[in-house]
């Protein structure tokens, strides 16, 4: 089992920048990828940004050229730093974790944190 805890959401501004970060313990050894999805409100949840171990990353369109994505394995740690947020990116966002591939196969999930851009 692979445990995951986000942290860093919260409310700002459009254009503003906010940074989220997962922790994940426990067989972290099995794991391939990890990654940040988000679901807003009637929407389904989507990949948002993923990187492996070896550091392959994918983005999607959305956020290609705002949000960058970074894994720290020392610290077991993932972060998804988000730039000129616009108020459409304002979703719930889940750490994931892959044993398997950069874009599919994600079965270990965190509790999610709110990211709201509002003036």
């Amino acid at each position: 089992q692979v445990q995951l805890v986000e942290s860093g959401g919260g409310l700002v501004q459009p254009g503003g920048s906010l940074r989220l970060s997962c922790a994940a313990s426990g067989n972290i050894f099995s794991i391939n990828a990890m990654g940040w999805y988000r679901q807003a409100p009637g929407k389904q949840r989507e990949l948002v940004a993923a990187i492996t171990s070896g550091a392959s990353t994918y983005y999607a369109g959305f956020v290609k050229g705002r949000f960058t994505i970074s894994r720290d394995n020392a610290k077991n740690t993932v972060h998804l730093q988000m730039n000129s947020l616009k108020p459409e990116d304002t979703a719930v966002y889940y750490c994931a974790a892959s044993r398997i591939a950069l874009t599919h196969g994600y079965e270990y999930w965190g509790q999610g944190t709110q990211v709201t851009v509002s003036s």
